[in-house]
């Protein structure tokens, strides 16, 4: 919930390491930006809210939007949501769509149809195909989920968008970098494929986002 503790990887000094012997890139912004890391706040239901409000706007404004829900609905957990109302919602900046999304995913926890405490022990492509279920996620969202709740340590968001123009930043001169050729780029970062894209992200914005 709101205010718990950041949980940080138990893998991330070990990937940091691999990596930078790897990857002169990753390992010059690892140096660049040292005592942070990646963390998780733990709730998996406000996790996927904060994705849903940051879908298609900066991260600044998702912040602004994402204080006022959390004071409409708090504490912020389901059933707050839900007992909003879409009107409520709708003034804290959200669009219908996303009240929308809100409401489906809020009602999909109060009613179990989605189960979190499974997710841990599922592989990644399972818990994306679980959270696609719900109105408003898609892989890109569930992506985010993996690395900022459940802090997967493989994920390639290949769609990210500030992915791919840090990618074309470093490694190709500000040429646009294709799907297929960052997949490519990718492969060198295994396992750790998450890390590499967080710090990649941090060369884009140093202030770590926290989902």
């Amino acid at each position: 919930m709101i205010g718990e503790a950041r949980v940080v990887p138990a893998y991330w000094q070990r990937a940091k390491r691999e990596l930078a012997r790897r990857d002169p890139a990753i390992g010059g912004l690892i140096r660049a930006f040292p005592g942070v890391a990646l963390r998780s706040r733990g709730d998996a239901f406000q996790t996927l809210a904060r994705s849903i409000v940051g879908q298609q706007i900066s991260v600044k404004a998702a912040e602004s939007v994402w204080q006022r829900l959390a004071g409409a609905a708090a504490p912020f957990e389901p059933r707050s949501v839900l007992a909003a109302g879409p009107a409520r919602l709708r003034a804290c900046g959200l669009s219908a769509r996303k009240v929308e999304y809100l409401h489906d995913l809020a009602r999909r926890f109060d009613e179990g149809t989605v189960r979190p405490e499974r997710w841990p022990a599922m592989d990644d492509e399972a818990v994306i195909a679980e959270l696609a279920q719900v109105r408003g996620i898609g892989r890109w969202t569930a992506e985010m989920f993996l690395i900022f709740n459940l802090l997967r340590p493989d994920v390639l968001p290949v769609d990210d968008l500030g992915l791919r123009r840090a990618v074309s930043q470093h490694y190709a001169g500000g040429v646009p970098v294709p799907a297929a050729a960052l997949r490519e780029l990718g492969a060198s970062w295994r396992p750790w494929r998450s890390v590499a894209t967080w710090y990649l992200w941090r060369s884009l914005d140093p202030v770590p986002v926290e989902y």
